[in-house]
């Protein structure tokens, strides 16, 4: 179904993991530092990377930093795989573009569903139903051929995914969207039990827009709302 990258330095967790991804007819390579897997990248690129934030030579973070800023790299889904489970750097992690953040101990099954999930949404692009160009609504100015967003003329720094959500919730304004749907729609996989992605991108979103911020309300127990 693809590759798989790990820069993991937990031998036990990477053998974890190479087993799970062989049973998934999925290819894996593990690295135990991040020199180790920039020779693998010299040979093959993945078509996803399972990153580790605690790492003796170079952190996950900084990595993460590397990848998105390389013109070669940035495009390639990363999952964050850490024992590190703080909203602040899950918020980060995102914001920096990582795709998931999947907190150790983890359960094997849904890790490889999310895995397959991520591959299959890269391979086939996102999932959005009204495709448009151009997207002017509430004051927000969303130009996808360019990847620019501005609100009230000042320009919008977002991630993929916070582009994607942010284009989602303008082309179903006033609808309530499930975490569900916008976990489908623009990660591509469905429910799993944990839409708590959604929400952390939700928060960075919000954060960024500033004043904006209200235009997306929460609707207690079921998801969001963009609001005109």
């Amino acid at each position: 179904m693809g590759l798989v990258y790990s820069i993991e330095d937990d031998e036990s967790i990477r053998e974890l993991l190479s087993c799970a991804c062989q049973s998934a007819n999925i290819s894996f390579e593990g690295f135990e530092t991040y020199s180790e897997f920039e020779k693998g990248l010299l040979k093959q690129k993945p078509d996803l990377i399972l990153l580790d934030i605690m790492l003796p030579e170079l952190d996950g973070i900084s990595i993460l930093k590397k990848l998105k800023a390389s013109q070669n790299e940035r495009l390639i889904p990363v999952i964050i795989l850490s024992a590190k489970n703080h909203e602040a750097e899950k918020v980060l992690a995102f914001e920096l573009g990582a795709d998931d953040y999947v907190a150790k101990p983890f359960g094997v099954f849904e890790l490889v569903a999310r895995i397959k999930a991520v591959i299959r949404r890269n391979q086939r692009g996102p999932k959005c139903e009204l495709p448009t160009e151009l997207l002017s609504v509430a004051g927000i100015d969303l130009n996808e051929e360019r990847r620019e967003v501005s609100l009230g003329g000042k320009e919008l720094e977002l991630t993929n995914k916070e582009f994607l959500l942010l284009k989602v919730f303008m082309i179903n304004p006033n609808i309530v969207l499930t975490r569900e749907r916008l976990l489908e729609v623009v990660w591509g996989y469905d429910f799993l039990g944990e839409t708590r992605t959604v929400d952390m991108h939700v928060m960075s979103l919000r954060q960024k827009m500033g004043e904006g911020a209200d235009k997306i309300t929460t609707v207690r127990g079921v998801g969001y709302k963009f609001v005109t």
